[in-house]
């Protein structure tokens, strides 16, 4: 790999990089407002489905990250933004503390009250989703690359898919018992929010899938990468 090609593959992992911290800790902060994704009241054995947060809309792009992170830069750069995805979240809960000390002035657009109404719980959000996304973003790596091993670089949908499906089901279940153990969200909301939530990643996972195989074809057409092929620039 020439230096150009390897100062270009640098520059996309850093955008990378930046989606996906900025994908996190946007999903941590706007949790608390909720809507149908369906747009009819479904209730199965008097669960109500199809009940989100918004949160949950820029989150699966975190793994659509990872996994091409995973595929083109390898497992440890992988791990690197899954860390450096945890250290921003923690960043923003002290940010959000001093934020709400600080007195609003009489003019100020926002007043304490709002400004605590919208995000005083999100520090408690991002706290459970951490704990959850330490789970989940860790073993869909490692899932991933099991099935990447195990077919020597081949059937990409494969791995892609069983990776997020089981890492999105430890995630969504992880995440609401914390929420609602926390205070956050009432117990009554939990199974709705459980079997919703996995249905909407599950299903946003089968989507990403033929665009997760368009990016890694442009990868490996621009740095003439073959199948399994990884690229290292340390």
């Amino acid at each position: 790999m020439t230096l150009t090609d390897r100062a270009l593959a640098q520059k996309i992992y850093l955008y990378l990089a930046a989606l996906f911290i900025t994908s996190l800790v946007v999903s941590n902060l706007i949790f608390q407002k909720f809507f149908y994704w369906y747009p009819m009241d479904v209730s199965v054995f008097g669960i109500r489905l199809f009940e989100l947060s918004v949160g949950i809309l820029p989150y699966p792009i975190t793994f659509l990250i990872t996994d091409l992170i995973s595929e083109i830069y390898g497992q440890k750069r992988a791990n690197q933004v899954v860390v450096a995805g945890i250290f921003a979240s923690f960043f923003s809960i002290g940010i959000l503390l001093l934020a709400g000390l600080v007195p609003a002035m009489a003019s100020s657009p926002i007043d304490d009250v709002t400004f605590t109404r919208v995000f005083s719980l999100s520090p408690l959000a991002v706290l459970a989703s951490m704990i959850a996304y330490l789970f989940a973003q860790f073993i869909d790596i490692r899932i991933y690359h099991f099935w990447k091993n195990l077919t020597q670089g081949k059937h990409l949908w494969l791995r892609n898919n069983f990776s997020t499906f089981a890492s999105q089901i430890i995630d969504s279940t992880t995440v609401i018992v914390l929420l609602c153990f926390f205070g956050v969200l009432p117990w009554n909301l939990f199974w709705g929010l459980v079997v919703s939530s996995v249905l909407f990643k599950v299903l946003i996972a089968a989507i990403d899938t033929p665009f997760l195989y368009l990016f890694v074809g442009l990868f490996r057409k621009r740095f003439s990468l073959a199948v399994g092929e990884e690229i290292h620039f340390d």
